[in-house]
């Protein structure tokens, strides 16, 4: 349904032997089967002629859309896996984390296009 409802389909080339190593989530990712599932999103792209594309992970939750500021530069610290919701401190735009990092996913997988 993913792939059949959008023409472009953009993930990030998570690499789950990593995320692994944080065993407050091994559990959960370990149950999900993401190669397999990226796998399967390919198949079906090209068997109903959709885009497909992954992107590299780097800072897609620490960047701001807005204005590029990327966290974790100068005098700011990097967000941890418990910061949901973030303010950026060049442009002040408030972000939800999960949001923030979709926009940044999908310019990057556009600019991949291009």
């Amino acid at each position: 349904t993913l792939i059949k409802n959008h023409d472009l389909v953009v993930t990030e080339e998570l690499r789950s032997k990593n995320m692994l190593k944080n065993h407050a989530l091994a559990m959960s990712i370990a149950d999900v089967g993401w190669r397999t599932f990226l796998e399967m999103l390919t198949y079906k792209a090209e068997l109903y002629g959709r885009q497909f594309i992954t992107v590299n992970p780097k800072n897609t939750t620490q960047t701001c859309h807005d204005c590029g500021f990327v966290r974790g530069t100068g005098s700011t610290k990097k967000l941890t896996l418990a910061d949901r919701e973030w303010t950026c401190p060049k442009c002040h735009v408030h972000h939800i984390r999960d949001h923030n990092a979709a926009q940044n996913i999908l310019t990057k997988g556009i600019a991949k296009l291009a």
